[in-house]
């Protein structure tokens, strides 16, 4: 359980917050959007010295030991700043399957490397894109005393850089998750496009490759990665809503036409009204389902409704901020497409909107 005071919180999501705004600007972003990793080295060795990159690892593993509410909190200021970097796929998702392991040994080897800086990612869904056991594409088989896997992985965040991949692969009629190390002969790493040119999404084809099985665990280790991530990635599009119409209500308070402050025309209020809505309802939902994961009991419920309310909710606003910005929100230049970009591939990443309402929806037993 954490240990985290409010005070603590509050303190580290103003220390990322100020980072972010200091180096990791709208011209940063654009800039690191550009090469070939798709994140600024240097800004990621702040971030791990502030310790956001260990922050859901366990103190013994040289991690600060926060919770659900801590990484949503740090992930709201992440979404608001649109941060490109492997804090997502490394950060949370891997370090979290790791932890989730149960392999006391993958935990003393991986974890403190991860809270230091190390990359790594997971590789779990194949080209449907479900993020479901259906969905796995990976078989692993065994030869002597080793394993070996083959099949395809895809939208893998950050697999070009990653130092080590946590493959989760069919075994034995059930599920295993797997390392392997970046290199490893038989291995192919394809760079996918992406809507969003701030992610990096690669996919994984493994021809017989040689890897390691972190303990027993199955699915249900991959389930408990999920609802980390999906609170996780609530709470980016949380923030990332919130910075957006922020951004959309000033640009309204200052563009005049007809000699008017759009933000005077009713359908202009009308709509920055409801969008204001939309995000407060996202802020709570994301907020909650981590209040409700911190706590140990059943909180499938918060997670998947913070899971489709938020993406939906940033979809939204980032489109309708588009439409209120006008001409200008059209153009390259303009950052507001950078936010619907990010919108649209949130929206996506673990799972589509109906997929998890039909999950909610089963946690209420209806």
């Amino acid at each position: 359980m954490s240990t985290f005071t409010a005070e603590d919180r509050a303190a580290m999501a103003e220390s990322v917050r100020r980072l972010l705004a200091d180096k990791g600007d709208e011209a940063a972003l654009r800039r690191a959007m550009e090469t070939p990793s798709g994140y600024d080295a240097a800004l990621w060795a702040e971030l791990v010295e502030l310790g956001v990159a260990g922050l859901i690892i366990d103190p013994a593993y040289d991690g600060l030991g926060g919770g659900p509410v801590e990484l949503e909190l740090i992930m709201e200021e992440a979404g608001a700043a649109l941060l490109a970097a492997p804090l997502f796929a490394s950060g949370v998702m891997a370090a979290a399957l790791i932890s989730a392991s149960g392999d006391e040994g993958a935990k003393e080897r991986l974890l403190p490397g991860l809270a230091r800086g190390r990359i790594a990612t997971v590789a779990l869904t194949g080209d449907a894109g479900t993020w479901t056991p259906d969905g796995v594409t990976v078989g692993a088989h065994s030869h002597g005393a080793r394993a070996f896997l083959d099949g395809t992985a895809s939208f893998v965040l950050h697999g070009a850089a990653a130092d080590v991949l946590l493959v989760v692969a069919r075994v034995d009629g059930g599920f295993g998750i797997f390392e392997v190390a970046k290199g490893t002969p038989g291995l192919e790493i394809t760079t996918l496009p992406s809507f969003d040119r701030t992610l990096r999404l690669t996919k994984l084809d493994f021809h017989h490759v040689p890897a390691t099985r972190l303990g027993i665990a199955g699915w249900d280790a991959v389930e408990a990665m999920l609802k980390i991530a999906l609170v996780a990635l609530a709470g980016e599009q949380a923030g990332g809503a919130r910075r957006v119409l922020d951004m959309t209500v000033q640009y309204a308070k200052t563009r005049i036409q007809f000699g008017r402050a759009i933000g005077s025309f009713q359908a202009i209020k009308h709509m920055a009204a409801d969008l204001l809505l939309e995000a407060e309802n996202a802020t709570s939902a994301a907020r909650h389902a981590a209040q409700q994961l911190a706590g140990g009991g059943e909180a499938d419920e918060a997670v998947y409704l913070a899971a489709f309310a938020c993406a939906d909710a940033y979809s939204k606003i980032a489109a309708d901020a588009i439409q209120m910005h006008g001409g200008i929100a059209f153009t390259w230049a303009h950052p507001a497409h950078l936010y619907l970009r990010r919108a649209r591939a949130d929206a996506q990443l673990l799972g589509a909107p109906p997929y998890h309402r039909e999950r909610y929806l089963q946690a209420m037993g209806a």
